[in-house]
């Protein structure tokens, strides 16, 4: 066996056994996506607080803005003081987010609409065609498309090679 075989044999096996990391950036949705689009909710239940300016949906929660898709149990919406938009969204009790092949699941996710920024927390699971990457924290930037996994990072990176 030559030299050249040695070192791709050792280059395979490091790629298929599972990668340990505390902080990683990969790649998130298909496209970008479009921030000050309009975002579409459905539920079983809509509960108003006039006061604070929040709204809970609760029950079969969706919500898509764009070509993005966030179910869950329960959405708290959060409105800007002037009602003139919503500021936050905060899901929990099980959130799955999808943005064309790519799609994530945790316990809670936190969406602030004008930086673009939604921050996965709880058991996150990130699946990408055969690929799945874990770990305790995602955030994900819809402006650029990216999403950076934090915290116990695990994956298996699959080589092609079946």
């Amino acid at each position: 066996m030559t030299i050249f075989r040695v070192i791709a044999c050792l280059i395979i096996v490091g790629l298929t056994t599972p990668l340990y990391a505390q902080g990683t950036q990969v790649a998130f949705g298909a496209i970008r996506q479009d921030t000050s689009a309009p975002v579409e909710v459905s539920a079983d239940e809509l509960n108003v607080d006039q006061a604070t300016g929040a709204a809970v949906f609760t029950g079969n929660v969706v919500i898509g803005q764009g070509e993005i898709r966030l179910s869950a149990p329960r959405v708290l919406v959060i409105y800007r003081e002037d009602q003139a938009g919503i500021e936050r969204m905060e899901a929990t009790g099980g959130v799955t987010l999808v943005s064309g092949p790519d799609a994530a699941e945790s316990q809670r996710a936190d969406y602030s609409i004008d930086t673009g920024l939604i921050v996965m927390t709880g058991d996150v699971l990130l699946t990408q065609g055969q690929s799945a990457i874990s770990s305790d924290r995602m955030t994900v930037n819809l402006d650029d498309g990216t999403a950076r996994m934090q915290g116990s990072v695990k994956t298996i990176l699959q080589t092609g090679n079946n």
